[in-house]
């Protein structure tokens, strides 16, 4: 990418890394690098000062790791949502989906990751701490029940085992979302109505399975 033909070095740059995104291959990378180019340099400007934005002010909250742009993120802050019940979900993005569905009002924890010791992932690299303490601290509201809700992939599922083990010497009850969500597949892919039904039909999680 570093060397295309008659294109020059600025818009070559920009193709590089807009091709770096995910799901975005050289061709695509083109079209939007030309369609920039095309548009007023006002545009251009705006695009940038948004993603300078993006890191400067966008994190993830103290509490549950999802996106926040201060400290806390607005499900945390909502004292209308149940926060003795938390939704255990591998990435920020999950929660978002989940919330597409309008048929969940409790609380989350973002975990980060799942397990996947080939992607150099074990229970040290999760966000599990904040929700040790979470689970710990009785003022913050008792924590009742965790819905395991990762991925139905291979990792997906070790990871729902890890948490289940972890926590089922506490006096919380664990569940796992129904079998709503296909085989193999990623929260992030699902449509609303998937999601809804499987976190309507949890069922209590079984260590001995």
């Amino acid at each position: 990418m570093n060397h295309l033909p008659g294109v020059p070095a600025p818009l070559g740059r920009v193709i590089e890394m807009l091709s770096s995104l995910p799901g975005v291959g050289p061709k695509t990378a083109m079209r939007l690098g030309l369609n920039l180019l095309s548009r007023p340099a006002s545009d251009a400007s705006q695009l940038a000062e948004a993603l300078i934005c993006l890191h400067e002010q966008v994190g993830f909250c103290d509490v549950c790791g999802c996106f926040a742009e201060q400290g806390r993120c607005q499900f945390c802050d909502d004292v209308r949502r149940d926060a003795s019940t938390v939704c255990l979900v591998e990435q920020p993005v999950d929660v978002l989906m989940m919330e597409r569905g309008q048929g969940y009002r409790g609380s989350y924890h973002v975990l980060h990751g799942r397990l996947s010791p080939i992607d150099g992932m074990g229970p040290d690299q999760l966000n599990l701490e904040p929700l040790d303490r979470r689970i710990g601290n009785q003022d913050d509201g008792d924590i009742a029940e965790l819905i395991l809700a990762t991925s139905a992939t291979v990792d997906g599922e070790a990871t729902a085992h890890y948490l289940a083990n972890r926590y089922q010497s506490c006096e919380v009850k664990v569940s796992r979302i129904a079998r709503g969500v296909p085989e193999g597949g990623e929260l992030e892919y699902l449509d609303e109505h998937t999601l809804s039904r499987a976190m309507d039909q949890r069922i209590l999680w079984d260590a001995a399975v």
